[in-house]
């Protein structure tokens, strides 16, 4: 192995794979490069994890990246689920390959490309996501560099993220999926086996013929069904003899669909429409070329789920992740309904009850109008993902304004029959909740 072949640039460097490949190649000896568009606070974890914007780079930025850094190696972790607001499938999958292949070859140096794509052959694509993840495939197939595409099954990992922490979540909570999409086939990989494949690629020469252009199913060659890896998650819980309710296919479209719907808000839910599609094909694929290749043995998800049980933090976030969704939905709701009703619907009910406790009479109106309004903008900036962190804040400022300014001006609605000043202080505690759980890495 050359000094060359141990430095590693991985694109993509925040995600599930990307990541743990950076930790790990590190900790192997090898000297990485982590790059991705941005890193949460506890993701950089080292002055060379880089956020640059990769998708604006041109193949000349792209050339200029592997001279700077000497890399010998190219791991392109990058991907998209599904087209929307600010997810080009096309852009990412296919673009942007077309560029890296371009600023390889013009790089000057022998770096070899290693792809992480899909399993899966191009007769069964039905996204954009798969078939444009194939089109990349055919491009680097028949460029002239040195290249391994990768096509991982199902990747468990330590951490979670997406459809992984779905299937945590069908697991930990007590839910059946319907009989046909239990059966599909769904062949896991454990990430530390796809970290350990690019490491035994870093070690090879790039001359050598026999891996200089292959492309391996990396997955558990024994069979199993999604059903079975959801159970074997069930027995790490804890859960598997809890009652489950069945969910009927139409209520996994119809979150599906409010999932893409939620993309417009800045939202990236793993239930969207692609992943729904993606998962009835299922995961299956021949692993025995890269066993052979690498001598690596797939650790089976029995093994790499069964090596430890759940710890409570484990629990806690597959409980809550479905759940997630539903704090937010009532949230937006909570305030933009009670908003409109004080508006529009009980204007005149809203106002009388400041008229009754003495509020001046040129403020009522302003005052019922005000309010209302704040409380729609508050729903309205927690529904958008930009801004809902802000939105949560003003709402438990607001919350305890009113109850501030109720203590003051009117005590006697505290203790009103329905309680409605008191049922303010859980509303205040699940915005905090939400608050909390905000954070998607």
């Amino acid at each position: 192995m050359t000094d060359q072949t141990r430095n590693i640039i991985v694109l993509g460097a925040s995600g599930l794979i990307g990541r743990y490949v950076t930790d790990d190649l590190r900790a192997r000896g090898f000297q990485v490069i982590g790059i991705a568009r941005q890193f949460s606070p506890a993701q950089k974890v080292s002055a060379l994890d880089l956020a640059l914007p990769v998708m604006a780079l041109d193949a000349a930025a792209l050339a200029q990246l592997l001279r700077t850094h000497e890399a010998g190696v190219v791991v392109n972790c990058l991907g998209v689920l599904q087209d929307g607001p600010g997810s080009d499938t096309s852009a990412v999958h296919r673009d942007f390959v077309s560029r890296l292949i371009e600023a390889i070859r013009d790089s000057g140096r022998a770096v070899r490309l290693v792809h992480i794509s899909i399993p899966g052959v191009a007769g069964e694509d039905r996204t954009a996501f798969s078939s444009t993840k194939r089109e990349a495939e055919r491009l680097i197939a028949a460029s002239a560099i040195a290249h391994a595409i990768l096509r991982p099954g199902f990747v468990v990992a330590p951490s979670a993220y997406g459809g992984s922490a779905m299937l945590r979540a069908l697991a930990a909570l007590p839910v059946e999926l319907p009989a046909g999409e239990a059966a599909t086939p769904f062949q896991p990989v454990a990430v530390e086996d796809i970290s350990a494949t690019i490491a035994w690629l870093a070690t090879r020469d790039i001359a050598d013929a026999s891996v200089r252009a292959v492309s391996w199913d990396l997955m558990q060659p024994q069979p199993i069904s999604l059903g079975g890896v959801i159970a074997q998650f069930r027995w790490s819980f804890g859960t598997s003899k809890h009652f489950r309710i069945a969910s009927p296919s139409f209520l996994i479209d119809l979150g599906a669909r409010l999932g893409d719907l939620s993309t417009y808000l800045g939202w990236m839910p793993p239930l969207r429409s692609t992943a729904i599609a993606e998962l009835r094909r299922g995961v299956s694929g021949d692993p025995a070329a890269w066993m052979a290749a690498t001598g690596i043995v797939p650790k089976t998800s029995a093994q790499v789920i069964g090596s430890r049980p759940a710890a409570i933090q484990d629990k806690w976030f597959a409980r809550l992740f479905l759940i997630k969704a539903l704090i937010f939905i009532s949230l937006v709701l909570f305030w933009v309904v009670s908003g409109f009703i004080a508006l529009v619907i009980s204007y005149d009910a809203a106002a009388g009850i400041l008229r009754a406790h003495d509020f001046p009479p040129a403020l009522v109106g302003p005052v019922t109008v005000v309010t209302s309004l704040m409380d729609i903008s508050i729903g309205v900036l927690i529904a958008f993902r930009r801004t809902a962190a802000f939105g949560l804040v003003a709402g438990i400022i607001a919350s305890l304004g009113y109850m501030a300014g109720s203590a003051i001006l009117t005590p006697d609605l505290w203790i009103e029959p329905l309680g409605a000043l008191v049922k303010t202080g859980p509303a205040i505690v699940l915005m905090l909740v939400a608050l909390l759980i905000l954070d998607n890495r």
